[in-house]
């Protein structure tokens, strides 16, 4: 019988994890070609309330991942490097389901996996000023980006299904307007 692994997340073969040349710490970058829909990472952890998920210390508060309207993916410990991936305005990650990242185009060696924090999160105790840097960067994210006609254009299908049905709801609203 083999020993169950040390980790909670997937990762694929084609990243690896290293410091940040463009900004402080550390992120997730490509070592090999990866194709458009290829599956990156795959997040686990344990679900919290909101409660539980704001009393996490900051330090580590930075790796959760909202996955529906009162239920948080926090991460366990030590951090592994799954939960290294960066935010980024112009993503080259986006979701597939509630924790799961696909590629959205060809990633090459060397570009950074990336998603837009926007996608999974509507809670203002995960706000934070993006230091993306890529144009166009919205320089903060907040809980209600999600709104935003432009981050749904670039993110189009990539939503935590949570706010997917925010989404559609929304619009199915204002059609009936």
């Amino acid at each position: 019988m083999s020993e169950p692994a040390s980790y909670a997340n997937y990762l694929s073969a084609k990243v690896a994890v290293r410091a940040c040349t463009d900004k402080a710490g550390r992120g997730v970058f490509a070592v090999g070609a990866i194709e458009a829909g290829d599956v990156v990472a795959v997040w686990g952890g344990r679900i919290v309330n909101r409660t539980d998920a704001e009393a996490i210390p900051p330090e580590l508060r930075r790796y959760v991942v909202q996955v529906e309207d009162e239920q948080f993916l926090a991460p366990l410990e030590p951090i592994d490097a799954a939960e290294l991936v960066n935010h980024c305005c112009q993503p080259t990650c986006g979701l597939s389901g509630q924790i799961t990242l696909v590629a959205l185009r060809r990633i090459q060696p060397g570009e950074e996996i990336t998603f837009d924090y926007a996608t999974t999160d509507s809670s203002a105790f995960l706000e934070f000023p993006c230091a993306c840097s890529k144009s166009p960067c919205r320089q903060r994210v907040a809980s209600d980006d999600w709104q935003r006609s432009d981050v749904q254009a670039v993110n189009r299908g990539h939503f935590s299904p949570y706010l997917q049905r925010r989404i559609d709801r929304k619009r199915a609203a204002n059609a009936a307007e």
